[in-house]
């Protein structure tokens, strides 16, 4: 299987925010676990992430197998980039695609648009997304755990941060 990873486009948002929403939902990633869940509608809206920050989407034979937003600066969706940085966000690949090097593909996307600007590149994600962790470290990311975050206020969740400086 041949993956092209590309810019999304307008088409792309809505195939595309539903893969990531029904990623995260089916893989228990979501605070609340449920479609009622504020960031399963955040996952579904590709349109609000694609005015401030570039998403990318994997297709092979046309057909979209997967995404990620990556965040070029510091800006309204960065959760933790800093100056210098870019950040990687909301990385999501079909199930019935996954394995097959879709997830790779997207991430190696983003480190190299990363390095073509000279940032430095990071990201969070939930303590469970093991295989995630296993991607991230073998392309050269490490933890950060001085930057470990909670992201909902009064509540013990929290996210896990690697970075890759380049």
């Amino acid at each position: 299987m041949t993956i092209l990873i590309r810019p999304a486009e307008p088409t792309d948002y809505e195939p595309l925010g539903e893969i990531t929403a029904r990623a995260y939902l089916n893989d228990g990633l979501l605070a609340f676990g449920d479609e009622d869940d504020w960031y399963f509608q955040e996952l579904k809206d590709v349109a609000k992430r694609a005015e401030s920050a570039e998403v990318l989407v994997a297709t092979a034979n046309d057909r979209i197998l997967g995404g990620v937003t990556y965040v070029p600066s510091p800006g309204p969706m960065a959760d933790l980039a800093r100056p210098g940085e870019a950040e990687i966000r909301m990385l999501a690949v079909a199930h019935e695609a996954r394995g097959r090097g879709v997830g790779q593909a997207l991430v190696r996307a983003c480190v190299d648009r990363a390095a073509a600007t000279g940032h430095d590149l990071v990201l969070c994600t939930q303590p469970t997304m093991h295989a995630a962790h296993r991607l991230y470290e073998r392309l050269g990311f490490t933890r950060a755990p001085e930057r470990d975050w909670k992201p909902i206020p009064g509540n013990d969740f929290t996210l896990l941060t690697y970075e890759l400086t380049l």
